[in-house]
C-alpha cells in the first residue's frame, strides 16, 4: 500500500441515547447514536415507538389521525337502465 494516502483510523467510542457504548474503529473520531443494536427493536424483539422530536403526534394533529376515523362513504348507486322494446318487423 502507498504510504502517506490513507487516513487516520484510531478507535471510537460510540454512545446510544439508551446508555449503551461501545468502541469500534473510524475516521470520525467519538460519536453518539441514537438508536443501538442494544436497544431497536429488531434486535430485542420488542415493539416500541421511537418518536424523533415528536413528530408521530404532529402527523396526527396535522391529518387528524387522533379523531374518529371518517365513516366510510355511500356506495354509488347503480343506475337502472330503461329496457328498450325490441323493434318488430
Amino acid at each position: 500500500m502507498r504510504e502517506g494516502i490513507h487516513p487516520e483510523y484510531p478507535p471510537a467510542a460510540v454512545s446510544c441515547a439508551c446508555g449503551n457504548s461501545f468502541v469500534t474503529r473510524s475516521t470520525r473520531g467519538d460519536f453518539q447514536v441514537d438508536v443501538c443494536a442494544a436497544c431497536h427493536p429488531f434486535y430485542t424483539g420488542t415493539q416500541k415507538l421511537i418518536d424523533a422530536a415528536g413528530r408521530v403526534d404532529r402527523f396526527r394533529k396535522r391529518y387528524g389521525a387522533d379523531k374518529k376515523a371518517a365513516a366510510p362513504a355511500p356506495a354509488p348507486k347503480a343506475e337502472k337502465k330503461a329496457e328498450t322494446p325490441a323493434a318488430s318487423e
